[in-house]
């Protein structure tokens, strides 16, 4: 098969489900040619209230798959309107979808991963080639399943100073490091966004905390930041992957707080854990350092983690002349890459055994 570039609709919404994020984008899974679209919506009040709701629950167990089925018909639906509206006021013609919708769960040793939007429906609907479930051959095959996205940001790389690093604020947070050679590494290195979002939904009864307003006028303790970077996690070299819940039990910790200093905490050890796994983990330090994600959008985060590294001399931005890191753009251009067979994760990115290509296709009526 000829590699050429094609318009590739994607759609996601991480660990954090804030928002439904989509990008039109030329790509052919190396190199990445033009951005026709790129954009968000914020996740319908309602829907993220029943996405919640099912958050740790296993398509396998059979009252748990009842509860996601509905709820993935709901996600399904937007997905489907979404990809309804642009395809009739584009003018360029869709030759891919990639959909990566909310992850419920992610459990490395159960080989357990699952995010919501139905593949084959939105195939059958459009009757163009569509991309979903890009973690699960990395898990089956004895990875962790996350991040995945190093690829994109080794093609974004090409002409940054190297080393470079690139900070993704997700629900989860994740480093994605490309060294001069072109080496990736990428783990999961703490938590995002996720943790905030519980936190100001349960306390202060909003879907976040926008702009970091509320972080803003609060102080961090610093010693329960000290206390939750103890935990085991923080020790694990990498590769590795971490589920949006795998501090639920730390939040007895903030509940005595008020929601101004619960949230100032929570951002300090957001930015302390990004901060100790590039000073720990990475074999050297980053020239070029970028924060990208959801969290890049909270100017109170962004100030945190930007003065933690420029202490140990290293200089991060959320924005830069010539990159702009897009998340519905990376799963553009890893179903490109699925569809031209192409491997999306690593060894040095996720653990596999071999380079691996992730994704199920559907295509022609057949799943690949």
């Amino acid at each position: 098969m000829m590699i050429k570039p094609l318009n590739v609709l994607a759609l996601m919404s991480g660990t954090s489900i804030e928002s439904l994020k989509y990008a039109l984008v030329s790509t052919d899974g190396v190199d990445i040619y033009q951005t026709y679209l790129s954009s968000s919506m914020p996740m319908p009040e309602v829907l993220r209230s029943k996405i919640s709701l099912i958050l740790g629950k296993n398509i396998h167990v059979p009252d748990d798959k009842i509860l996601i089925d509905s709820v993935e018909k709901d996600v399904t639906r937007l997905m489907k309107d979404i990809i309804r509206e642009i395809i009739s006021s584009s003018s360029q013609k869709i030759d891919l979808i990639a959909i990566e919708g909310p992850t419920i769960a992610h459990h490395v040793k159960e080989k357990y991963t699952y995010q919501l939007g139905k593949g084959r429906e939105i195939f059958e609907e459009f009757q163009i080639p569509t991309v979903t479930h890009f973690h699960n051959a990395d898990l089956s095959n004895g990875g962790q399943g996350s991040p995945i996205t190093a690829s994109y940001y080794h093609a974004l790389a090409t002409n940054l100073e190297k080393p470079a690093l690139f900070i993704n604020i997700g629900g989860v947070s994740s480093l994605t490091y490309i060294g001069e050679l072109g080496e990736m590494i990428a783990f999961d290195c703490g938590p995002g966004n996720a943790m905030l979002n519980d936190f100001m939904k349960k306390h202060a009864h909003i879907a976040m905390d926008y702009n970091g307003q509320m972080a803003a006028t609060g102080t961090p303790n610093l010693k329960i930041v000290s206390g939750l970077m103890r935990h085991e996690f923080f020790e694990k070299m990498p590769p590795k992957s971490l589920d949006r819940n795998a501090f639920k039990d730390k939040e007895e910790h903030f509940e005595g707080l008020t929601v101004a200093d619960g949230a100032a905490t929570i951002v300090d050890f957001i930015a302390e854990s990004i901060c100790q796994s590039v000073l720990k983990m990475l074999p050297q330090k980053p020239v070029t350092s970028l924060i990208c994600g959801g969290g890049a959008l909270n100017p109170t985060l962004v100030r945190a983690i930007k003065q933690k590294l420029k202490k140990e001399d290293i200089v991060a931005s959320a924005s830069h002349d010539e990159v702009k890191a897009d998340d519905a753009a990376a799963i553009a251009f890893l179903a490109a890459r699925r569809f031209y067979n192409l491997p999306i994760t690593f060894p040095s990115t996720t653990g596999v055994h071999a380079p691996l290509i992730g994704g199920k296709l559907y295509l022609k009526d057949l799943e690949k």
